[in-house]
């Protein structure tokens, strides 16, 4: 059994993540603010701004998992949000390679949360691969330094990065703040509606980290979307349609959103589709490939 050493593991991911793995026999660490333990996972300090990090986190550790990060839509994107953005995510990776080196502690595989919007938030027909070259814009620029930093582990140990579109999950992440508005049968497509909406199931990604931790013939970036990738206004009538409620308004306007949130509005405004097939070509078989189901999954019919 291996020990894992989590960054971010209190969040949506890391905690289903670590519940997974405890489960079948490994160790978790995780990495926060506090020292703790819970739940059979020892929680080692680490602070960013002062460039602390306690090096027993390491202690048997053979693989790591990189997903902290501040929120990208917990914030307005001022010119320092940004910054912030991209420091949370690049600034944690060096920290903690320059631990790994100074103890010149061996890692088996360093697996990176990214993000699908690597390619930038556009709406076109193209099919983006992992080989297609990043977007110009603030969250693709996000993406690329967050990737950059990812890669400097390269020379040191086996590297994945996980391309990550919406994530469905019953509570947290982005998925219950969409479901609101349909809730009380407000739902309504945003914009035009026919901006792509890539996707994966909480369940599916969890798979998914599991398989890369342990899988050394995968190596790189991935998109980890499923196939069945469809626009804004189909995804909302899809999960107005799993919750029993209606789904008649108009779309909301784009101008109203974009006057709400600023740039950060582009990211619910725009999208495309992703290319799996580089995952489903290590044998990867999703639980949840289809949209229906896993709504229904989530809401428990």
């Amino acid at each position: 059994m291996a020990t894992i050493l989590i960054t971010g593991g209190s969040g949506l991911i890391g905690s289903a993540l670590s519940k997974v793995l405890l489960a079948k026999g490994h160790r978790v660490h995780h990495l926060g603010r506090t020292v703790r333990q819970v739940d059979g996972i020892h929680t080692y300090r680490w602070d960013l701004r002062s460039g602390f990090v306690d090096p027993a986190c390491l202690e048997s550790v053979s693989h790591i998992v990189h997903l902290a990060g501040a929120g990208i839509a917990d914030r307005p994107w001022t010119d320092r949000r940004v910054d912030e953005l991209i420091e949370s995510r690049t600034g944690s990776a060096h920290l903690l390679l320059r631990t790994v080196q100074a103890k010149k502690h061996p890692i088996t595989a360093f697996v990176s949360a990214a993000g699908i919007n690597y390619y930038g938030a556009i709406t076109t027909d193209h099919v983006f691969t992992e080989t297609d070259a990043p977007g110009t814009d603030t969250i693709a620029r996000i993406s690329t330094a967050w990737e950059t930093a990812v890669d400097e582990w390269i020379p040191l140990t086996r590297v994945v990065k996980l391309r990550t579109p919406i994530v469905l999950a019953q509570h947290g992440g982005a998925f219950p703040k969409l479901a609101m508005p349909v809730k009380f049968g407000l739902g309504a497509a945003l914009g035009s509606g026919d901006q792509w909406m890539p996707w994966v199931h909480l369940d599916d990604l969890v798979r998914i980290y599991e398989r890369v931790l342990f899988n050394s013939t995968m190596s790189g970036a991935y998109n980890v979307n499923t196939t069945d990738t469809v626009t804004n206004k189909v995804f909302l009538k899809t999960l107005a349609k799993a919750m029993g409620r209606p789904f008649f308004l108009p779309n909301v306007p784009g101008f109203l959103l974009r006057i709400a949130l600023g740039e950060m509005a582009e990211l619910l405004l725009r999208g495309s589709r992703a290319s799996n097939a580089r995952l489903l070509g290590a044998e990867f078989q999703f639980q949840y490939p289809e949209l229906g189901p896993a709504l229904e999954n989530l809401m428990g019919t």
